[in-house]
C-alpha cells in the first residue's frame, strides 16, 4: 500500500505536471485570431480550437465523470469535442476562444479539487495518461499551426561542428522492449525480452545535406527507389521535396523532416540501406549492455532538458517557444545512448518499418479507441519525439503511429543495415 506521505508526493508531482503542461498548451493561443482557431489547414487534421476543447472534454470525462462520479459539466460539448463525435470537416463550428478557455479552466478547477480527495493509488496511471494525452494534442496543435505558415520561418542558429555520418554496430543479443512503468501507455505494455541479430544503425538521423543528394540525383523521378505502393503515393501527391524543406546552407546538418514513410523508404533504398525495425531502434536508443538493463532515457535517468535533447518547443538560446526549430544532429553529445547514437529523443520523430500493433498480453487503457483501433496494419510506428514534443512522452519505449503517406508530422528517420 502507498503510505500517506507517498500519496501526497504523487499528488504533488501530478499537480505540478498538470500545471506545467497546461502552461505550455496555453502559450500556443496567445494572440491567436478566430480564423486560425477555427479553420483547417489540412483536411486530415482538426482545427487547433477543437484540440483545445477535446483536452477539456477528456479530463472531464475520465476524472469528473468516471472517477469522481459527477455529472457532465458541459453536456452540450459532448458531441463536438468527443473523438468519435463529429467528422473532422464538421469540427470548424467552434465556440470562441475565450469560451473554450473558460471551459478548460472550469474543468481544471474541478479536477484539481477532486485530486485533493482522490484515492490516488488505483488512479495514478489514469492521471499520468491525461498529462500525456494533453502533451500529444499540444504537439498536434503545434503541427497544425505550422501548416498555416505560408512562408518558412528563417531562424539564425549557431553553426554545428563538422561531423562524419557513420553507422554503429549493435551486437546480437537480448534487450528489454517496451515498458511496465506507471507512465507507460497501453501499447508499450508489457515489457519483455527480445533477441536481435547483429545489425548496424546510423549514429545520426538523416540530415538535410544527405537528403539533398537524393533530390539532386532525381530520387523523386526514379521509380527504382520506390516500392509499388510508394510510387503510386508519389504519383498522387506530386511532391518533389520534403514538406518542411528549407533551402539554406545553414540547415545542412539539421535532420530532414516533413517526409512520409514512403519518402524515407525511398531514400534508404537510394543509399543501399533500409529503415530500422521498431525493436532495432529501441535497443540502440535504450539498452546498456554494460549494465545489462534498459536506461530510462538514452543518456540515463535524468529528466529530458535542453542539456540532452531538443524538445518542448523551446529555443535553446532564448528559452521561449517558436515554430520550426530543429537543431543540428550533433548538438547534444550529452544525450547520446549507451551505443553512441545522437538525437534519439527530440528534434524529429523517426519512422520505422514496423506496423503498429499490440504486444503479446496487450490490454487497452483507458479505452479501446486510444491504441487498439489502430491495430489495422495501416499505420507505421514512429519513435523518439520531436522538437515540439513535451517531456512527459519522451522515452525510448513510447510509440507514435501514423499512416505511411502522412508527411505533415515532424518526422524524419535514420537508416539501418543487417
Amino acid at each position: 500500500m502507498i503510505s500517506k506521505l507517498k500519496k501526497s508526493s504523487v499528488k504533488d508531482s501530478i499537480t505540478v505536471a498538470l500545471d506545467e503542461c497546461r502552461t505550455k498548451t496555453l502559450t500556443l493561443f496567445a494572440g491567436m485570431n478566430a480564423a486560425t482557431f477555427c479553420n483547417q489547414p489540412h483536411p486530415d487534421f482538426s482545427p487547433v480550437g477543437w484540440h483545445l476543447g477535446h483536452i477539456a472534454y477528456i479530463e472531464s470525462l475520465w476524472i469528473l465523470e468516471h472517477s469522481a462520479g459527477s455529472p457532465c459539466l458541459f453536456p452540450h460539448y459532448r458531441q463536438l469535442f468527443a473523438a468519435d463525435g463529429l467528422p473532422k470537416s464538421q469540427r470548424v463550428n467552434l465556440p470562441k476562444l475565450d469560451e473554450t478557455l473558460d471551459y478548460l479552466d472550469t474543468v481544471r478547477k474541478n479536477v484539481l479539487k477532486y485530486l485533493e480527495v482522490a484515492d490516488i493509488e488505483p488512479q495514478e496511471r489514469l492521471w499520468r495518461f491525461l498529462i500525456q494525452h494533453e502533451s500529444q494534442h499540444c504537439e498536434i496543435m503545434t503541427m497544425v499551426l505550422e501548416l498555416f505558415n505560408s512562408q518558412r520561418l528563417s531562424v539564425t542558429l549557431p553553426s554545428s561542428s563538422s561531423f562524419q555520418p557513420e553507422m554503429i554496430e549493435i551486437p546480437a543479443g537480448e534487450f528489454e522492449l517496451g515498458s511496465d512503468s506507471m507512465d507507460a501507455m497501453d501499447n508499450e505494455i508489457p515489457a519483455r525480452k527480445v533477441y536481435l541479430d547483429t545489425y548496424w544503425i546510423d549514429r545520426y538521423p538523416v540530415t538535410c545535406g544527405q537528403y539533398r543528394l537524393f533530390i539532386e540525383a532525381g530520387g523523386y523521378q526514379n521509380s527504382q527507389y520506390w516500392s509499388v505502393v510508394g510510387w503510386q503515393w508519389l504519383q498522387n501527391e506530386q511532391v518533389t521535396q520534403p514538406l518542411y524543406w528549407i533551402e539554406a546552407q545553414s540547415y545542412e546538418h539539421h535532420p530532414v523532416y516533413g517526409v512520409s514513410w514512403y519518402e524515407a523508404e525511398a531514400y534508404a533504398n537510394f543509399v543501399g540501406k533500409r529503415l530500422p525495425t521498431e525493436a532495432e531502434w529501441e535497443k540502440a536508443a535504450s539498452w546498456d549492455v554494460q549494465t545489462n538493463r534498459r536506461r530510462t532515457y538514452p543518456w540515463g535517468d535524468d529528466l529530458p532538458t535542453d542539456k540532452y535533447c531538443n524538445c518542448n518547443g523551446l529555443d535553446p538560446m532564448r528559452g521561449d517557444a517558436f515554430i520550426n526549430h530543429t537543431t543540428p544532429v550533433n548538438t547534444y553529445p550529452a544525450g547520446q545512448s549507451a551505443y553512441g547514437l545522437y538525437d534519439t529523443l527530440g528534434n524529429v520523430w523517426e519512422w520505422t518499418t514496423s506496423w503498429f500493433s499490440g504486444y503479446e498480453g496487450f490490454q487497452s487503457f483507458p479505452y479501446k479507441g486510444y491504441s487498439q483501433a489502430y491495430f489495422d496494419n495501416q499505420h507505421r510506428v514512429l519513435k523518439g519525439g520531436s522538437w515540439a514534443t513535451r517531456p512527459w512522452i519522451l522515452r525510448p519505449s513510447f510509440r507514435n503511429w501514423y499512416h505511411p503517406g502522412v508527411r505533415q508530422i515532424f518526422a524524419g528517420f535514420r537508416c539501418a543495415t543487417s
